[in-house]
């Protein structure tokens, strides 16, 4: 019989004292949350509400320890369904996903788009944030009432930009607006930009009377004083902006936009639920939390299945509201 010496006793003491911290070290192992090589696609320009979103969720969840080096880029156009058609493409890639919103939802619709939302695979909604009406530092427009009284005296006069197609969010907030002071939304001279980076030259360059997007894509420029926020289209007030809602300022507007993540169809059932997981990681995340703070976004996640419903409600939605608009 061979007798086994001291020191191979003390090595395999040792191996069975670190065996049990090696198999339970890293909370990303623990929840599937490593995937390593995922990208995240923009389907619009960089700057814009999308972009921000992606960027963000990348860098947090990097920082979180969820996954390493979250690669994200974009590919604009047709206010989004550019991006929506190559990510549909993607069949079965459970390495990719795409930051989106309402945005895309109305983009279908406008662009009648090959492919839609239904033909993805849905992971979560993950903010909520107002839209703001805004102008040039140096603009005539001082107050909501100042521009509204002079888009009602000529509304062809006065363009309007936003960064969504016709359908999106940047799009029916104004008509929304037009419609509350006595517009009719057909005579609104909307013209959309592929983004809210896009959309800031032409407010910045006076090119449009005034600019409709998220709160959080003009945070930065609206406190630098770059521009003048006239308004905010939710229910309540931004915490450390100062300006009206709509509603306080006479116009019964009530309108919020929102952003998420789908991903491309045909993953297999562990593919789409560790996606899923990432993300609901991210989301409980403090590096998260600080940052929709931060952007002014307001939490309003869903994840799943439930996502999967909302986003077909937001389908009928949009086209509810065109139709009301006679749009």
């Amino acid at each position: 019989m061979r007798l086994r010496t001291p020191l191979a006793l003390f090595g395999a003491a040792v191996l069975v004292l670190l065996g049990p911290p090696l198999l339970t070290t890293g909370s990303s192992t623990e929840t599937g949350t490593q995937i390593p090589g995922l990208r995240f696609m923009v389907p619009n320009t960089p700057g814009g509400g999308y972009d921000i979103t992606a960027r963000t969720a990348a860098k947090n969840a990097e920082d979180a320890g969820l996954t390493p080096n979250i690669e994200v880029f974009n590919l604009p156009g047709a206010g989004g369904t550019v991006g929506l058609t190559r990510l549909v493409s993607e069949h079965g890639n459970g390495k990719l996903a795409m930051s989106m919103g309402l945005g895309v939802v109305g983009a279908v619709r406008s662009n009648d788009a090959p492919k839609t939302l239904a033909d993805t695979t849905p992971i979560a909604r993950l903010t909520e944030e107002q839209d703001v009406v805004v102008v040039a530092k140096d603009s005539p427009y001082r107050t909501i009432d100042d521009l509204i009284d002079a888009w009602k005296a000529d509304p062809g006069k006065l363009p309007v930009g936003g960064g969504s197609s016709p359908g999106g969010p940047d799009h029916l907030a104004p008509m929304l607006m037009a419609q509350a002071a006595g517009i009719s939304p057909k005579q609104v001279n909307y013209i959309p930009f592929d983004g809210g980076g896009e959309l800031l030259a032409s407010i910045l360059g006076n090119k449009v009377a005034f600019g409709v997007s998220g709160v959080g894509e003009y945070l930065d420029q609206i406190k630098a004083g770059e521009l003048r926020l006239l308004a905010v289209t939710g229910p309540e007030r931004v915490d450390g902006l100062d300006a009206p809602t709509l509603q306080e300022a006479g116009y019964d507007v009530n309108f919020t936009n929102w952003r998420g993540i789908v991903a491309p169809p045909g993953l297999t059932d562990a593919e789409r639920d560790k996606l899923v997981r990432l993300i609901e990681e991210l989301h409980d995340s403090p590096e998260w939390q600080a940052s929709l703070k931060q952007n002014g976004w307001d939490d309003a996640f869903l994840s799943g299945e439930e996502f999967g419903d909302f986003l077909n409600a937001q389908d009928q939605r949009v086209v509810s509201v065109l139709k009301e608009l006679g749009l």
